[in-house]
């Protein structure tokens, strides 16, 4: 029924339920996570988690700096984490049409197949060794090769140079040179990214590379952490063909894997998902909140059957209002952003309609949660949407 899938695509992903063992298993979980808001992105993880793990940034920070988890572009040209064991079959899978769709904007930066391999000599002799560096340097080795002169020239209103730079170095990753390496702190204690030789830090395949056999696992990955989903939704998530998607829905076979891939038509859809024996699909006895990033898998994951959330998300850049999704019994039912104090953090929520005193308890334990991820105290700013002034006060956590 309509009202089962969120609560299966909860626990499938792994919000609702037992949880992950840790991050790295619920990245292997997932596949892939999208990852461009690299804070919130943390969160996604620790929030999936079980045990001593379950909201623990120190723990999904120790699985990044070590190379467990990975941030890099793969599937659709975005970051994503993704764990070590996966990322070389994965990016293989995905380097084609990722390249394919970057010829337009090589064309208007300038860049020609001779160029890349230039740079990627380049880039790659910056991290030969063991070095993990930032952008800065890697901008600098360019620079000194003549690669990434800085003429002034703006294109679509942004300097040229910077989009030069970040084109040079997804090609990088694409092919294989460059992985994110150990991030480094700043001084205002935020992570930076640094970049490190890709076959440093992922292992080898263990046997030739069979695109049959990538798409067979992806699709059945997908579908098991993903699901109730759609053949389209699997494409769109993916960046593959949906014949691709149905190639390795015929390459996995029925009841092979993991788990067994059930369908059915619901609201003129025809979903797929793993009947893996596991728990309940009772939604929670209580009122439950989560609060989720905009970029979360619960979002992302899906695009024609994304409204079964209930709401719109991400929110457009000009909605003026914040951008991550409030989830009440996985139904959207507002959005939340923090921003990051000395000492402290605002967390400001603004609800599409006024909590029940069971709700607002429901929510104060998911700012809780959210506290002890960020491991400051919160002021908490609450307001319903339409409504003057705010509902309650501020609450400190």
């Amino acid at each position: 029924t309509a009202a089962a899938i969120p609560r299966r695509r909860l626990l499938a992903q792994q919000l609702w339920g037992p949880g992950a063992a840790d991050a790295p298993a619920a990245v292997r979980n997932l596949l892939a996570v999208q990852a461009q808001e690299y804070a919130y992105a943390r969160w996604s993880l620790a929030q999936r988690c079980s045990g001593a793990t379950r909201d623990d940034a120190a723990a999904v920070d120790a699985a990044i700096a070590d190379g467990t988890i990975l941030r890099t572009h793969v599937l659709r040209p975005t970051w994503h984490f993704v764990h070590r064991q996966d990322l070389r079959w994965l990016s293989t899978l995905s380097r084609p049409r990722l390249k394919a769709g970057n010829k337009t904007r090589d064309r208007q930066l300038g860049i020609d197949p001779a160029i890349v391999e230039r740079s990627n000599a380049v880039l790659a002799e910056v991290v030969a060794g063991g070095r993990h560096v930032p952008r800065e340097d890697l901008a600098a080795a360019l620079e000194r090769a003549g690669l990434l002169e800085d003429t002034g020239e703006r294109l679509n209103g942004a300097p040229l140079r910077n989009q030069r730079l970040a084109h040079l170095v997804y090609h990088a990753e694409m092919d294989q040179m460059l992985v994110s390496g150990v991030p480094q702190a700043t001084n205002g204690g935020a992570a930076r990214q640094t970049y490190a030789a890709f076959d440093e830090r992922v292992p080898p395949l263990p046997h030739p590379f069979d695109r049959d056999e990538a798409l067979a696992a992806l699709v059945r990955r997908y579908f098991s952490s993903h699901g109730p989903a759609t053949v389209k939704d699997c494409a769109l998530w993916s960046g593959l063909t949906q014949a691709d998607v149905r190639r390795g829905l015929e390459a996995a076979g029925t009841g092979t894997g993991a788990a067994v891939l059930q369908t059915g038509a619901v609201d003129g859809h025809e979903f797929l998902w793993a009947d893996d024996g596991g728990p309940s699909l009772r939604g929670p006895g209580s009122p439950r909140v989560d609060l989720i990033q905009c970029y979360d898998e619960y979002v992302m994951g899906y695009t024609p059957t994304r409204g079964y959330l209930g709401g719109s998300a991400p929110a457009p850049a000009n909605a003026k209002v914040p951008s991550h999704v409030v989830l009440l019994n996985g139904r959207m039912t507002g959005n939340w952003q923090h921003a990051l104090k000395p000492g402290t953090a605002v967390v400001r929520v603004l609800l599409h309609r006024t909590l029940a005193a069971d709700e607002e308890q429901a929510l104060m334990a998911a700012l809780e949660r959210y506290r002890s991820f960020l491991g400051r105290p919160l002021d908490t700013e609450i307001s319903v949407r339409g409504a003057s002034g705010q509902a309650g006060q501020p609450a400190g956590l």
